[in-house]
């Protein structure tokens, strides 16, 4: 689709998730492919492996993907789901150390 590495926005928060890749999407149209997942597949707050898995995989291309998290879990189900993913993509796929909520 695109020459640049993809971002995935994982969030305890559903809402959170939505409106962090919408404002990705706002600010860069449809140069960077963006996908986001937030929520325990109850509906509650939390995170999936299986939706982050493909969230990765929706976005994914050779030139990489970001993802980006909020809370140590999502990070722990981000690295599981990487995990899971064939070798190839898996090394291009990174959890990047910019947290997408963070105060002052």
């Amino acid at each position: 689709m695109t020459g640049n590495v993809a971002i995935v926005v994982v969030s305890h928060s559903p809402e959170v998730a939505r409106g962090t890749a919408d404002m990705v999407r706002e600010m860069v149209g449809e140069e960077v492919r963006v996908a986001h997942c937030g929520g325990n597949p109850a509906g509650g707050l939390g995170t999936d492996v299986a939706a982050i898995l493909a969230a990765i995989e929706a976005v994914y291309s050779p030139k990489g993907v970001a993802v980006l998290v909020d809370l140590g879990g999502a990070e722990t189900n981000s690295e599981m789901a990487i995990e899971m993913l064939p070798d190839d993509v898996r090394a291009n796929v990174t959890i990047c150390n910019a947290p997408i909520v963070e105060g002052r």
